[in-house]
């Protein structure tokens, strides 16, 4: 843990490269990196859960600078941020506001948003935490949320860390209320970022184009063969976005 966040961790010198998850899931979903990592990886990784997901203490309000604000003690000079969705606005929100990053990958990022998902996405925001009898159930919406369904096993430590057990009964460990995150602010994000930014995506992420993502004149990669968690489908075609 490191203060209110739970962070996997591991290698050693320098850079440090952070990764950060995607709405619905945990610092866990990085285990397939941990290898190629080892091998070609210079210096050490982070992974933590973000706030209001998994181990991680939530927050009174859910706004891309207030997680940014969160992870930003993990980050050391030059650093270099992959993130995943969520993940990459908080990379490029974390740079933005002067923490010393070097890069900022923004993988999967969702930048087109209609009044009507904004909307859905806030009734969710709105809703109770759901209780479950089984974790069969639970998991199985915590795949289904975070995106992961037919990628990870319900019995994936990943999906275990996504769990919270209580009296017999399950949840899942994310706070509803980070759903009401809202849409980034790409222009002023992209504009405002010291770092050195790429956006990418899979080719057959449906939540994102390539048009959409090169709107803001930085480079864009787009890796074939895999969707909108490129990440965990293939961590060795993802790492080519740190060369």
């Amino acid at each position: 843990m490191d203060g209110d966040l739970r962070v996997l961790s591991g290698g050693d010198g320098d850079p440090l490269l952070l990764l950060l998850h995607g709405l619905g899931a945990t610092g866990d979903v990085w285990a397939g990196w941990q290898p190629v990592l080892a091998d070609r990886w210079p210096g050490r990784w982070l992974a933590p859960d973000l706030p209001g997901h998994g181990g991680s203490a939530p927050l009174p309000e859910y706004t891309f600078e207030g997680l940014a604000a969160a992870v930003r003690p993990l980050v050391e000079p030059g650093t270099v941020v992959l993130g995943h969705s969520l993940g990459g606005v908080v990379g490029l929100a974390l740079a933005a506001a002067g923490a010393p990053v070097a890069a900022v990958v923004g993988l999967g990022i969702k930048v087109a948003w209609t009044d009507e998902e904004l909307d859905k996405a806030q009734a969710l925001a709105n809703r109770p935490v759901t209780w479950f009898d089984s974790r069969d159930e639970a998991a199985t919406r915590h795949l289904r949320v975070s995106g992961l369904a037919g990628l990870l096993a319900p019995d994936d430590p990943a999906v275990t860390a996504g769990l919270v057990q209580q009296d017999g009964r399950w949840r899942l460990a994310l706070d509803p209320r980070a759903f009401g995150v809202g849409a980034p602010d790409m222009a002023g994000l992209v504009a405002q970022n010291p770092a050195k930014v790429t956006l990418a995506r899979g080719e057959f992420d449906p939540m994102n184009s390539d048009e959409q993502l090169g709107q803001w004149g930085v480079p864009v990669v787009t890796l074939p063969g895999l969707g909108h968690n490129a990440h965990v489908e293939g961590p060795e075609k993802c790492l080519t976005l740190l060369a």
